[in-house]
């Protein structure tokens, strides 16, 4: 009997991961309904972590309102409790999300993470003895600064006088002031990206124009993302300028680093550690998956890299449906995916592609099934 995985990340902007899930699953048993399915939707510290991991290990969502990825603006979100650990899931993109904002609002020089840094605090006073800070999915370059902000660090320019630190005001800050009273909860980072946080791979000139920076908003962010590091070097004497994965979510993992003491860890391993999913794969003939776009981004930290690596240990073979696919046959194959395949017919603009993302995906999953596993 064919036992297939069905693990796709969310499609953004379209479908969220459990969404997508439930598609493909009913598509593959509407063409064969022998086939063993078993649904594990995963994210890799993007929009999504905390809906995946709640489901993996039984999390309870704690409500609370907080600031949105605009200074000024409330909105309601929350995060993940796990009672019995006593440790809080804060995923980035609940608070500080692309997903929040509407085409015209983004912008990278304007937002803010300082919604996330309420969440951890808002988890810290629920009790939480460990924290899970998923950073993907964010609208923001300010190096974390709003989420420090949030927790009492205070930003000062040249006059002394405190910086609202969005942005495109990062090269206002002159002086950086502890709070009054310090973070003492540990915090390990879930990031979906290994860049680092400056230069041509960095949070600045690789994220930012996703997040709807100009071509002039990229110079200016990468120059202030330069300036704020070399302050943190000179006034908490931490270097975060070139770790590996410090460029995650516009720069908040390294401010993480910075401002929390945090560790970064890989979040779709820690996801896939947490749902059991290399362990089903054992047993599994396919694993199925997809994402927004399938490109080199996706083989380098993110759900497919994860499953490719898992699968080095399985005889389960990797399908995966994207709403595009940026990369030749031969670079996908070599890195071990047996099929890919966009869902999105050719030449379909990209509005149209999103509002029908469900029937686009349902229609991939069949023909998959009718010409590749029967």
């Amino acid at each position: 009997m064919t036992t297939v995985i069905v693990a796709p990340d969310s499609y953004k902007d379209c479908l969220p991961a459990h969404a997508a899930c439930d598609i493909m699953a009913s598509s593959i048993r509407a063409v064969r309904d022998d086939v063993v399915v078993i649904k594990k939707p995963l994210a890799d510290g993007g929009e999504g972590t905390a809906q995946a991991m709640m489901a993996a290990n039984n999390g309870q969502w704690i409500p609370c309102s907080v600031t949105g990825p605009l200074p000024g603006a409330q909105i309601e979100t929350g995060f993940v409790w796990f009672a019995q650990t006593k440790t809080a899931l804060v995923e980035m993109a609940c608070a500080s999300g692309l997903q929040l904002l509407a085409a015209t609002e983004r912008s990278p020089m304007k937002t803010t993470s300082h919604g996330t840094g309420e969440l951890l605090r808002a988890a810290a006073q629920h009790g939480a003895e460990k924290i899970l800070l998923a950073v993907g999915g964010s609208a923001t370059v300010d190096l974390g600064l709003g989420m420090a902000q949030a927790l009492g660090w205070t930003f000062l320019d040249k006059k002394g006088k405190p910086v609202v630190p969005i942005g495109e005001d990062l090269l206002r800050i002159d002086r950086i002031v502890r709070p009054q009273v310090p973070w003492t909860v540990p915090v390990e980072v879930l990031c979906d990206v290994n860049n680092p946080l400056l230069g041509m791979n960095g949070a600045a000139k690789v994220f930012a124009p996703q997040k709807g920076a100009s071509r002039a908003d990229v110079v200016v962010l990468e120059v202030g993302l330069v300036h704020v590091s070399e302050l943190i070097i000179a006034q908490l004497q931490i270097n975060v300028q070139s770790l590996p994965g410090t460029g995650a979510a516009g720069g908040l993992a390294a401010g993480a680093i910075a401002f929390l003491d945090a560790r970064l860890k890989s979040g779709i391993d820690t996801i896939m550690q947490e749902n059991g999913i290399a362990e089903a794969m054992q047993a599994a003939d396919w694993v199925i998956t997809g994402e927004g776009r399938f490109d080199a981004q996706s083989l380098q930290g993110k759900v497919i890299s994860g499953l490719i690596k898992a699968a080095q240990g399985s005889s389960a073979k990797i399908a995966v449906l994207a709403g595009q696919v940026g990369l030749e046959p031969k670079v996908w194959q070599d890195h071990g995916i047996a099929y890919a395949s966009a869902i999105t017919p050719e030449g379909v603009p990209l509005e149209d592609a999103l509002a029908k993302g469900t029937e686009n995906l349902a229609a991939a999953t069949a023909h998959w099934v009718s010409q590749v596993l029967c």
